[in-house]
């Protein structure tokens, strides 16, 4: 069957969208920086498949959380290490490896094909990345090894019977990393009141809560719907981030 392709852009982001018999596969730039000129300004190019599962899209919160690397792109250089879970299209992660942070990309060990198309975004963007698959609330040997500074995670509260698993693993590595912050993005949906439980039963707390629509330039918010809130979660002992 013929392959069709068509390619568009805006707002210093472009799309080109392939078909074949079985799915739709889209490679999307996501533009960072204040203006074309300036020289330290770059696009991170993602492959999506918008017929595939919620792990190969690019949704909201990774535009909103991505956003938020690049503005606070100085806690990141310097090699920086930095862990993203739940990454899907690791939009997030990448941005934090193109400004200077060692980073880790994982997402949920049984799910293969999204571990794959990571490893593929990686070649596509030319960073060098290390890739894991991670299942939460699993305490496999190698999740010893983690000691990131920075656990990102964009639209890891989704699924409401997943949260105490998600909690459970964030409170490991942040234990196994003293001074180190998770920071999320995520929808403000009913769930609020569970996630706010289960940070008091890990012993964590929220250092920072920001409406997410309150830093994103007004040509990316367009293209945005929801309520998106962004937080810094700390072990409740540690004073230092």
């Amino acid at each position: 069957m013929p392959r069709a392709a068509v390619a568009t852009s805006f707002a210093g982001e472009s799309t080109v969208k392939s078909t074949t018999d079985d799915q739709m596969k889209t490679i999307s730039g996501h533009f960072f920086g204040e203006s074309e000129t300036e020289s330290d300004n770059f696009t991170i190019h993602i492959i999506e498949k918008i017929r595939e599962e919620y792990g190969m899209f690019v949704w909201p919160c990774a535009v909103v959380l991505a956003e938020y690397v690049w503005q606070q792109r100085d806690r990141f250089r310097g090699g920086v290490s930095v862990l993203e879970i739940g990454a899907g299209t690791a939009l997030p992660g990448l941005v934090a490896a193109r400004v200077g942070a060692d980073v880790t990309l994982s997402d949920d060990s049984e799910k293969l094909e999204v571990l794959e198309n990571i490893r593929s975004v990686c070649d596509l963007n030319k960073l060098d990345c290390q890739v894991a698959g991670i299942q939460w609330g699993v305490w496999d040997e190698y999740m010893f090894d983690f000691h990131p500074k920075i656990i990102l995670g964009a639209d890891v509260l989704y699924d409401s019977s997943a949260f105490d698993n998600l909690f459970s693993t964030v409170t490991f590595l942040l234990q196994n990393s003293p001074g180190s912050v998770f920071i999320t993005t995520y929808h403000n949906r009913s769930g609020h009141h569970l996630i706010e439980f289960l940070m008091v039963k890990w012993g964590l707390k929220c250092i920072k809560l920001i409406d997410g629509f309150s830093f994103i330039p007004p040509d990316k918010a367009s293209r945005l719907g929801g309520n998106i809130q962004l937080a810094e979660i700390a072990l409740c002992h540690d004073e230092e981030i």
